[in-house]
C-alpha cells in the first residue's frame, strides 16, 4: 500500500511546496544586483545608476514598498524607471509613496503597457504557446476593447513634479556634478507606441554621455539604438522569464528577444556597431500571475565606468 501511494503523494507534496515557494516566498525575496559597465569616455568619473522596473504595484504590498524606499540608501547619481509600475488602477498613490525617497535624486522614466492598461486574467500557458507560434505577448497590438484604463496621467504628474524626465519618444538631459548625461527614450514597443523616428540621429555632440531607455527590448528598437551608436541601452519588461528552470534558465521573454539575454548585461550589434544591453528582471509580477521561480525580484545598481578602466 505504501509503495502504491507513496510516489504520487511525494510528487504532490513537492509540487505543492514548489507552488507555495513560487507564490509566497520568492516574489518577496527582493535582491539588489550590482553590475559594472565600461561605457563612459576615458577619464570621466564613474556614474552610479539605479534601475527599477516592473514594480506592478498592487494595493497592500507593504514589503515591496518598504524595500523600494530603502533603495534610497544607495544614494545613486540618478534613477531610471523602465516602466510597468502598476498592476492595480488604485496603485498610483502607493507607487509614488514607495518611490518618494528615490525621487529626491535626479531621474527619468518611460512607461510600459501596464501603466496604461489594467491587467486581465490570462492563462499563463498561453505565453509558452505564443513562443511556439512565433508570437510575443500582446504581439504589438493594443489591449482588447474594454481594457481597464489605468490613471497613468496621475503617475506621470507625480514623477514630473519630482523633476524626473519623461522620456516618452523624446530626449532628456541630466546634469550630474558637471557631467551631462543624455537619455533618449521610447514609449512601449510592446503595444507599438514607440516612435524612433522622433528621436533618431544618435547621441548628441553636446552630451558627455548618452544612453537609450525603453520598457520592452524588442529587436527593432535595439537595432535602431545600436546602429545609431548608443553605448548602452536599458530595458525591463521580461521579468527575467519569471518562471525559470534551475540550471537552464528562462523559457520565454514576452518579446522577440532571445532567452539568453532575458535579464542582466549582454550586448547587441546592429549596423556594424555594438551596444551594451541591460535588461532588468524587475521586482513585481502581473496581479493575476503573482509567481516567480528561480528568478527573484530585483533592482540593479549599474556602475558606469570608463571604457579603458
Amino acid at each position: 500500500m505504501r509503495a502504491r501511494y507513496g510516489v504520487p503523494l511525494g510528487i504532490t507534496a513537492v509540487g505543492a511546496a514548489g507552488l507555495i515557494y513560487a507564490a509566497g516566498i520568492e516574489p518577496r525575496s527582493f535582491r539588489l544586483r550590482r553590475v559594472t559597465v565600461p561605457v563612459l569616455p576615458s577619464g570621466m568619473r564613474p556614474l552610479r545608476v539605479l534601475q527599477v522596473s516592473d514594480i506592478h504595484m498592487v494595493g497592500g504590498q507593504r514589503g515591496k514598498q518598504r524595500w523600494l524606499r530603502s533603495l534610497a540608501g544607495l544614494r545613486p547619481d540618478f534613477v531610471l524607471n523602465t516602466g510597468d509600475n502598476l498592476s492595480d488602477p488604485e496603485g498610483v498613490p502607493e507607487v509614488l509613496d514607495a518611490l518618494g525617497p528615490l525621487m529626491e535624486f535626479p531621474g527619468a522614466y518611460v512607461f510600459g503597457s501596464n501603466d496604461y492598461y489594467g491587467p486581465r486574467p490570462r492563462n499563463p500557458a498561453r505565453y509558452l504557446l505564443e513562443k511556439v507560434q512565433g508570437r510575443h505577448g500582446l504581439n504589438g497590438n493594443p489591449p482588447v476593447v474594454g481594457a481597464v484604463h489605468n490613471p497613468w496621467e496621475d503617475l506621470r504628474d507625480g514623477f514630473d513634479a519630482a523633476g524626473w524626465h519623461n522620456l516618452t519618444n523624446t530626449r532628456g538631459t541630466l546634469k550630474i556634478e558637471g557631467v551631462s548625461v543624455e537619455l533618449t527614450g521610447l514609449d512601449d514597443p510592446h503595444i507599438k507606441r514607440d516612435r524612433y523616428t522622433e528621436v533618431a540621429g544618435g547621441p548628441s555632440d553636446t552630451a558627455d554621455f548618452s544612453m537609450g531607455v525603453v520598457h520592452a527590448p524588442y529587436l527593432r528598437v535595439l537595432d535602431a539604438y545600436a546602429a545609431d551608436g548608443y553605448p548602452l541601452i536599458v530595458a525591463g519588461h521580461t521579468h527575467g522569464g519569471q518562471l525559470c528552470i534551475p540550471f537552464y534558465g528562462a523559457l520565454v521573454t514576452n518579446c522577440d528577444l532571445d532567452t539568453d539575454r532575458v535579464k542582466g548585461l549582454s550586448t547587441h550589434t546592429s549596423g556594424g556597431r555594438t551596444s551594451y544591453l541591460h535588461v532588468s528582471a524587475g521586482c513585481g509580477a502581473n496581479r493575476y500571475t503573482p509567481f516567480r521561480f528561480a528568478c527573484p525580484p530585483e533592482a540593479t545598481l549599474l556602475t558606469l565606468v570608463g571604457r579603458d578602466d
